[in-house]
């Protein structure tokens, strides 16, 4: 399975990192609370142990909520934010308020699920193509429900492909969700991007 060494794993997580917090900031204008994100940890799986991650996150849980977004540029990605389905409409509920009934919260999920996708989808990688110094251009979010093996399916990742796992904390003054996203690797993306990741180590260290 592809590694990346303990340096290069570091420097990768300092840049989610990053995005993620840009990410928060547009979250906590939207809904008007302060909100705190972080990316304790990556990991690299085969498609078939991505989904057994999400399954094994909390046992009770089969359907995922998902929003993809594929990127082309500095390197070749499916990217997908992936929550609980619960926790999706508990996302919802912060953007448009308490006062909206349960069946309009539900028929506006997938639009507000798609811009959330799309703000924290964009701020990771927005935040690698600019650390890169190359571009990535990401296709309109799709969003989908189901569980973590269809997501995973229906996002368009195929078995001899790679996942690269975000664990993301995602905090709230008064809620705290824990969520996903996964980005999807063929090998030469993944060799793509750490080749990126070593250029950036060795910009940062005035070697380049």
């Amino acid at each position: 399975m592809f590694a990346l060494s303990e340096l290069e794993n570091d420097a990768l997580i300092e840049i989610f990192n990053i995005g993620v917090g840009q990410a928060a900031a547009s979250m906590s204008a939207i809904v008007n609370e302060p909100v705190a994100m972080s990316v304790p940890s990556i990991s690299f799986l085969e498609r078939s142990e991505a989904a057994r991650l999400l399954d094994n996150r909390d046992p009770e849980v089969e359907r995922i909520c998902g929003v993809s977004q594929h990127f082309v540029g500095a390197f070749d990605t499916q990217a997908i934010l992936m929550f609980p389905e619960d926790k999706s409409l508990e996302i919802v509920r912060l953007m448009v308020g308490e006062a909206v009934p349960l069946k309009e919260l539900t028929e506006m999920e997938q639009e507000a699920m798609c811009e959330i996708g799309n703000i924290i989808l964009n701020s990771c990688v927005g935040t690698l193509a600019n650390i890169f110094h190359h571009e990535l251009h990401g296709s309109l979010p799709r969003y989908h429900v189901g569980t973590s093996d269809e997501i995973m399916i229906a996002s368009g990742s195929q078995s001899d492909t790679v996942v690269l796992m975000l664990h993301i904390d995602f905090v709230l003054e008064r809620h705290q969700i824990q969520g996903y996203v996964a980005f999807v690797l063929d090998v030469t993306a993944l060799h793509d991007l750490k080749d990126q990741i070593n250029r950036y180590i060795a910009r940062a260290m005035g070697q380049e």
